[in-house]
């Protein structure tokens, strides 16, 4: 998140996420985190799409379909799979 104020280029920055994401997954991949991934990325395009409409949430960037950044279901889909990786951790 700290990337946010820094690089004021959406498709820059949603570049550098995926980089982070894949590095990452290539660095270490369980069981299934390709499918959360790609999951966290598909259900909160839609979850941010209904509260950016109803007013809950606004942004100064409009690169996805005129209402988010660009950068933010990468974002979203990265931060399920540390979700995931929590969960283990606290469940051991």
């Amino acid at each position: 998140m700290a990337l946010i104020p820094v690089v004021n280029n959406d498709y820059v920055l949603a570049g550098v996420y995926l980089f982070i994401a894949v590095i990452s997954l290539l660095i270490h991949r369980e069981p299934y985190e390709i499918n959360i991934f790609i999951f966290g990325f598909l259900i909160m395009i839609v979850s941010e799409y209904f509260f950016i409409r109803t007013g809950v949430e606004t942004f100064n960037r409009h690169t996805l379909f005129g209402l988010m950044p660009l950068w933010l279901p990468f974002l979203w889909a990265y931060a399920f799979i540390g979700i995931k990786r929590v969960v283990i951790v606290l469940q051991n």
